[in-house]
């Protein structure tokens, strides 16, 4: 047999092992990534599936890999080995824009905002993916173009109404306090309607005032079913929010499972817990 022809049954046979063991629920399934830097492993063969419906916490000690993987499945960086699936379909080497096609959305740690553009156009920007008007329809000022335009209008003013943005809506994003930014930000990934959001330490730098509005709004979205998979350094706020939690250290997997389970993990204390209660 040809090294062509075993390459494909070895894929075939992992597709079909895939679906019997990850089962149909599964919107997100990562398989052995693996990822180095300049010689550093970064990851060390990760595997994990995320559920329609779930919220999955990321939690590990700087450095641990929590970031690059979120890099991985959102295809800014490419794996060294392993694959990505997406409802039913591999990503593993689609560009960003093509999975956000697909319906993935993400946050970054560091806030991005449009300063100079209002908050309503911050938050008008998610919408880019479902833009179906073309430059001339709207030179010519079609209906269906106006149509459209009026119909994300009022989605946007949903979404600021939802994060209690609306009164700022005008206000150029740049000028409002780091908060607001925060909900800025996460309001132009939810109004994309992603069917997976990935959320990159969205409690960096906020209050513990803003630390609790944030937990009510990611409690919200859950009601509303939306599938999350949130990294964050703030443990109180995964293990109350988090359906499963996983753990990663040095590149490794070392837990997953609830969070209760994950607050009793001797490894986890050891790797992570133990260093937080010592801060």
């Amino acid at each position: 047999m040809r090294t062509t022809d075993l390459d494909e049954t070895l894929k075939r046979l992992e597709n079909s092992l895939r679906s019997i063991k990850m089962g149909p629920m599964a919107l997100l399934e990562v398989f052995n990534l693996a990822k180095s830097f300049q010689g550093v492993q970064a990851l060390k063969g990760v595997s994990f599936e995320i559920c329609q419906g779930e919220i999955l916490g990321l939690i590990g000690p700087n450095g641990a890999g929590k970031t690059t993987v979120i890099n991985l499945i959102t295809g800014f960086l490419r794996p060294d080995k392993g694959q990505i699936y997406f409802a039913g379909q591999e990503i593993t080497h689609l560009e960003p824009h093509q999975i956000a096609r697909l319906g993935i959305a993400r946050t970054f740690q560091h806030i991005q905002v449009f300063g100079d553009l209002t908050v309503f156009e911050n938050v008008l920007l998610g919408l880019t993916r479902h833009v179906k008007r073309t430059l001339w329809d709207d030179l010519l000022g079609l209906k269906r173009a106006r149509a459209e335009e009026e119909a994300f209008g009022q989605e946007v003013q949903k979404v600021l109404t939802w994060f209690s943005l609306r009164d700022v809506a005008k206000a150029p994003a740049g000028f409002l306090p780091y908060g607001e930014q925060r909900r800025v930000v996460l309001a132009r990934a939810l109004v994309s309607k992603p069917k997976l959001l990935l959320l990159d330490e969205p409690a960096a730098g906020l209050s513990p005032a803003e630390g609790k509005q944030l937990v009510q709004l990611l409690k919200e979205i859950r009601r509303q079913g939306l599938t999350i998979l949130i990294v964050d350094h703030d443990v109180e706020l995964i293990l109350g929010v988090c359906d499963r939690v996983l753990v990663l250290s040095s590149g490794e997997l070392i837990a997953e499972g609830p969070p209760k389970m994950i607050r009793q993990n001797p490894r986890v204390i050891e790797a992570y817990l133990g260093e937080e209660k010592r801060c």
